[in-house]
């Protein structure tokens, strides 16, 4: 065998595998939506430090036509590997093609809650009654184009009988958080993921809705039709629903789904 023939053969297992690592690190595109926004982020350095891919983010809202939401990403064919949403929407995703049968992973549960602007006075929501006066006394009312604010504009406000006596001083909010809007005194009360109301500065959260009106939202992962990173895209959602992920999870808000 001449020198060129054995240099070959030593290297190519060599090369092979260097071939096979440059392959599995993977650059993973993730879309995310607010309500689980916190968490993702918080999570996000404990993956990257023990798994050799990379992750891109963006985030938008699980539902609504805004530019930045998620549907209207994947609309532009914005890369995606991972779509991160409430489980209803991504459910709808699926059935549009959009996402792959069989992906969804619950990774938690989240509540609706409200917030004022800091130091100002929180009206008592302790009772459905009670909610149903701070809605009628409050001077003007923010609420996310997402989830929660499609629950409470379509759904609670409406089953309450307060539309037609709240009508005109609702805020529908687009593209921003609740608790910004809030903070900045645009709107007198916020209602918002629990989740994302936390990491606002200048709020004061009032508390949750009534148990007899409040509605869970569970966030779920799923992989997106077209991912060209699958099998990296299945080990980020395996790291974001493991048990050492949940007490992070529950320090933003949400509460953490057991596998």
């Amino acid at each position: 065998m001449n020198a060129k023939s054995l240099a070959a053969r030593t290297l190519a297992p060599l090369f092979a595998a260097l071939l096979a690592g440059a392959a599995f690190a993977a650059d993973v595109h993730v879309i995310s939506s607010g309500g689980f926004a916190a968490a993702y982020k918080d999570l996000l350095p404990g993956f990257e430090s023990s798994s050799p891919h990379k992750v891109k983010s963006a985030y938008g809202a699980s539902q609504g036509g805004a530019s930045d939401s998620i549907s209207s990403r994947l609309g532009r064919g914005e890369p995606a590997d991972v779509l991160i949403m409430a489980a209803p929407a991504l459910d709808n995703l699926i059935k549009a093609g959009k996402a792959l049968p069989g992906s969804r992973v619950d990774l938690a549960r989240s509540t609706i809650s409200m917030a004022v602007r800091a130091g100002a006075p929180k009206p008592d929501i302790g009772t459905v009654d009670a909610f149903k006066r701070a809605m009628l006394e409050a001077k003007s009312i923010a609420f996310s184009a997402s989830a929660s604010g499609t629950y409470l504009q379509t759904e609670l406000f409406p089953k309450l009988g307060l539309m037609e006596q709240i009508k005109d001083k609702l805020k529908r909010i687009e593209s921003e958080r609740v608790g910004t809007v809030v903070a900045r005194g645009d709107a007198e009360l916020g209602f918002q993921q629990l989740s994302e109301l936390i990491p606002i500065a200048g709020i004061d959260i009032v508390g949750p809705l009534p148990e007899a009106i409040q509605q869970v939202t569970i966030f779920s992962a799923g992989i997106a039709v077209g991912s060209k990173e699958p099998e990296a895209a299945k080990a980020l959602i395996n790291y974001l629903s493991s048990p050492a992920a949940a007490p992070i999870i529950s320090k933003t808000g949400l509460e953490p789904i057991k596998k």
